[in-house]
This record gives C-alpha cells, structure tokens and sequence, in this order.
C-alpha cells in the first residue's frame, strides 16, 4: 500500500491526512479525514480549494492515514456496513414544487422571442448558433443572457464554485431575481462544497431555488453519515450528473464543455481549461429546457433546504446582496464581463449583431434514470447521437476530448472508418496536461493501436505561447498552465456535435451527458479550424509509431517505446521517446493505475 503523502504530481492527490486542529473542518469531529483522488473528469474542482469531506471518484482506492492505525479504518467501515443500506428518501417525499419551462407561446412574447421572430420565421424549422471558444466570450454571453432574462433562467452544471468568475455569475442569477425573474439552479452533489455559505443564503430569495442532484451526504452531516452512505451505495454515488447548460427565457440557451469556474473562463491564475461552448437561438431552446426540467422534477434532485437546515434573515440575503455588489464593481471590468452588456441582447439579435448561424439541429439529453431508474448502465441517449454521426462519416472525424478510452470495440470501428478512407484525427491530453493521471492510464494502452488503425493522434501541451490571441482563438492561446476540456467532434467538416460527453465509457454509461447536433458547414469549418490550430506543433505533440531506425537507435536502452512525440519550440522541432513533460511521479502514478481494475470507472 502506497504511503499516505501528497503525490506532489499536480493533479488531485491520494491520500488520507490527519485533520489539522488548527483548519475548520465543517463540521467534521472525527480525528482525520478521508480524502480520495476525484477523477476530475469527475471531479474538477479548483485547485485551491481543499475537500473536507469524502469526494470519492471514478475509481475508490482508500490508503489508511499514518496516524491511525489500519484497524481503526476497518472499524469505520464495518460501522457503515453494520448500519445497513439506509438512503435518504426520494426528493419527492419532501416539500418542493414541480415546475416546468415556461411555454413556448409565452415565451415568444419576451424581448427574446420579439427579437427572434423574425429570425425564426425566415429560417423555419432552424435554430441559430455561435461558437464560444474563448472563456471570457462564454463569460459575457452568459451575463448577458442573465441580463437579458425577464421570465426565467435556469442553470445546470456539474460544477459550480463561488470564486470570482462565479460570484460574477451569481451576481447576475441575484440580480434577475430581483427583478422578478424566476431563477433555478441545479447542481450535482459531487462538487457542491458551498452549500452553508453564499448559494444557501441566495436559496433564501423567494425567486431563487437551488437543488443539489444525486447527493450522497451533505457537508451538514457527520463523517460518518457520508461515509455510510458513499460505502453503501456506492454505486449510484459514481454516476454524476455532467450535463452543462445555461437556458434564459426558454428562448436562449449555452450548453458546451464549460462548468462554472474560474479556470473555464480563462480567470485562474494556475489553471486554463481550454474549452469550447455555443450560444443558442430559437427552438432548440425548448428542447433543452425540457431535459432540464425533466432533471429538476427527478427523484434524485433535493431542494438545498433539505441539505442544509440553516435558517436565513432578511439581512443575511442583503448582506450576499451587498458582497455580490462590491465584488461586481472590483472584478466585473478586470474579468470583460461588461463589455457585451452596453446594449440590451434583445436589441443586438434585432441589428443582427450577435453573428448567429441559423441551420437544422438535433438535441439529445441523457434522462435522469441513467443514474437511478430503468435505464441504469446503458449508454445514454447523447452517446447514441454522437457514435451514430461518426459511424456515418464519409470524410474526416475531428475530435476533442480530453478524457478519451476507445477500448477495443472504439479502435475496431476507428478502423472500419478509416478503411473506407475517412480520416480521422484526435486530439486529447497529453500526461503532462491533464488533469486526470488515472484515465491517462485507461488511454495509453491504445496509442500503439490506434495509430496501426490508421488515426492521426494528437496531444495537448501544458504550457502555450504568451502571444497566442487568446480572444479570438480561446481554444489555443493562454499563459497559464492549459489542458483540453472542450468536448466537440466535427464530422466531414459539416456538422459539428458539441456538448459534455467525452468518448470514454463513463460517459456512456456511467454519468447523464448532452449532445448538440449542429448541421452547418460553416460552423463546422469555424470548429475545424479550432482543431487545425489546436493541432499544430507549437500547441500539441504528434504521436506517431517509432520508424526502424529510431527502433533500433534506443534497442538495449532502457526506454525502448515504440511511440514517438514531436512538437515545435521556439522554431526548433523536437522529438520525444516518452511522454513529454510528464515527470517521475505522473509516469509512476500511470503505471500505478494500470494495475488497479478500473478500467469501466474510465
């Protein structure tokens, strides 16, 4: 068993820690705590942030703390078996309303619809679109859009932090329901640390309504509340809800790879998650704000109340009020969250001055029993659009996806493709770059394959140019240390699908994912030239299959890979025979992962 220490490898960590007296716990009154590497394909929490709670993930390995003994964790987890299976009741047995989207015929009478129906009707049975590759666009837009509101704003994330970028957003969420706009927000347990500090305060407002999804033990309970749980149901707790979407008005929406944080929206300091989102326009609004509604209402989806039982005043909501005030005007221009704000939305749709591409469309939503219902484990409607659109490839396959499994059923039929003469190119994390060791892991094995198949492998850097225009090109330029989390495929450049599923098997079986369909050769080409740039040698490392010369060059050497990196620096092209830029640790912690059977948590 691996000492319990901080791997020190840059991503999440294993480990279990004594509590430190002199740190509030939360309410933790155990001697230590138990912290858990959380997958952050699973678990992308921002870095400074330090989990006081059991934040378990794809794969759940416990290392035992050095100042306990193993007995005394074994006593912890006979006491949770001991105490049965005991689940809290479904959400609909507590108090809670069902609500719905508003219709579409009212929709259409909000400064919205008005702007959009001319639009609408010249382009029937289309919706319009525009790419949001740079974080701070998808910042302003979804400002503007919470601006914009006059009925309603929903949002559903897998994560949601309360640091500066999310306090913006919060901001704007508060700044609706004043005036009278109702606002629900829908979050997933796994990463929902803030449940007694701002949100529950903003729960208080009698137009906001915050529920947590699927949760497995709120940060109110004891320790050994939420490791009974975890350990009792722990496979229900592994299925999350990933799905991303911001929905103003049932008329506009965002749905994309981005969550909320600072890292998303090219605000950290230590972190850049390069990511792609698109705005929406039209119908296809009422189709996602039918899956959010069919995720609010679920049996799994409790109001924040009935986590958290802290009673708010008045003056608690006026002192969030005035918090989100005085962080709007220190951070809001510093961030460019206001330049998209000088004119009202509905009037720049009207002068077509947003840049929407209007074409046909086709969305498809996981339902909520993919986690707990009949359709636990089967691959999710959102997967089923994506692999039906690569299989019918005639050309090229483009894809984005940082977290990226293909096991043996995903190389075959990347083999079928490209024998048929479709091209296909990927583009992932390198080890240096991600943020996930253990999927790396679930990947490597297949690069040797996937190259023999025929596929053009591409892999993420850590670190991109300073001078990169990182507005126009958000995808590729940063100064801080990058990794690829934009989940979009392009098909015979024109079609793009776009959403927050990766091609890994837990995003097929395992967690609720979205997927939108965009039938539009210039948002296609738009996207495409995302990955040609994103792909070029100064951003990604080529992976290619070592030539006999360089085969027998490292032959009695202690690296003998049969793989090969190049990428360009400073006008230099270089070669690699390991994982470029990875280090000791992320290479151990690889090798580690591949021995652990995890492979369908992956």
């Amino acid at each position: 068993m691996l000492a319990a220490t901080d791997l020190a490898d840059g991503s999440r960590k294993i480990f279990v820690e004594p509590c430190n007296e002199n740190e509030p716990s939360r309410g933790v009154q155990t001697p230590w705590r138990i912290r858990l590497l959380a997958h952050p394909a699973l678990s992308q929490v921002s870095l400074k942030q330090r989990a006081a709670s059991l934040r378990a993930a794809r794969y759940a390995t416990l290392y035992a703390p050095r100042c306990a003994p193993l007995s005394a964790l074994l006593a912890l987890v006979c006491l949770a078996l001991v105490a049965g299976c005991a689940t809290r009741p479904p959400a609909t047995d507590y108090p809670r309303q069902t609500t719905a989207a508003m219709p579409a015929s009212e929709a259409r009478a909000t400064p919205l619809g008005a702007a959009l129906a001319a639009p609408e009707a010249a382009h029937a049975g289309e919706s319009g679109f525009r790419l949001l590759a740079a974080g701070t666009d998808s910042l302003q837009m979804r400002i503007a859009l919470a601006r914009a509101a006059t009925k309603t704003l929903d949002m559903q994330y897998y994560i949601a932090n309360e640091d500066t970028t999310g306090k913006l957003l919060l901001g704007s969420a508060l700044y609706a329901a004043d005036r009278g706009v109702r606002v629900r927000m829908l979050v997933d347990d796994l990463n929902f640390h803030d449940i007694d500090s701002l949100m529950a305060a903003l729960n208080s407002h009698p137009n906001i309504q915050i529920r947590v999804f699927n949760p497995y033990g709120s940060t109110s309970e004891s320790m050994y509340l939420r490791t009974r749980n975890f350990l009792t149901n722990i496979d229900q707790f592994t299925r999350r809800m990933h799905n991303k979407a911001t929905i103003v008005d049932n008329e506009m929406a965002i749905v994309g790879g981005r969550n909320l944080g600072d890292e998303y929206f090219n605000a950290s300091p230590t972190l850049d998650f390069r990511d792609l989102d698109v705005l929406t326009a039209g119908p296809v609004a009422q189709s996602i704000s039918a899956s959010f509604d069919a995720y609010w209402n679920s049996s799994i989806s409790y109001p924040l109340s009935v986590l958290n039982h802290q009673k708010f005043a008045a003056h608690d909501l006026d002192a969030a009020r005035d918090d989100l005030r005085r962080h709007w005007h220190e951070n809001a221009a510093s961030y460019d969250a206001r330049p998209l704000n000088a004119a009202p939305l509905a009037q720049q749709i009207a002068g077509n001055e947003i840049g929407l591409v209007w074409a046909k469309w086709q969305f498809a939503a996981d339902s909520p029993g993919k986690i707990a219902g009949s359709g636990q484990g089967e691959v999710g409607d959102a997967m089923r659009v994506l692999l039906d659109r690569i299989h019918q490839a005639h050309s090229s396959v483009l894809v984005f996806s940082p977290y990226f499994v293909p096991h043996d059923a995903g190389v075959r039929a990347i083999r079928t493709l490209t024998s048929h003469g479709v091209r296909v190119a990927i583009l992932t994390n390198s080890l240096a770059a991600t943020d996930a060791v253990a999927v790396q892991a679930g990947y490597s094995p297949y690069r040797v394959p996937l190259l023999e198949a025929g596929t053009e492998l591409y892999e993420f850097k850590p670190q991109q140019s300073e001078h990169a225009d990182q507005r126009r090109f958000g995808i590729v330029g940063s100064r801080s240390r990058a990794s690829l989390h934009a989940k979009a495929y392009v098909i015979d450049e024109s079609t793009l699908v776009i959403g927050s599923l990766n091609l890994d098997p837990r995003s097929a079986r395992l967690n609720t994912e979205l997927a939108l369909a965009i039938e539009s050769p210039p948002i296609a080409r738009d996207a495409a030239d995302l990955f040609r740039r994103a792909t070029s040698p100064q951003v990604s490392y080529r992976v290619t299959l070592a030539t006999p010369a360089q085969l027998a060059r490292l032959k009695g050497t202690a690296i003998a890979s049969p793989l090969v990196w190049t990428d360009e620096e400073d006008g230099m092209m270089r070669t690699y025979n390991l994982d470029p830029g990875a280090g000791f640790y992320r290479n151990l912690l690889t090798g580690l992962f591949l021995l652990l059977p995890v492979d369908g948590q992956l």
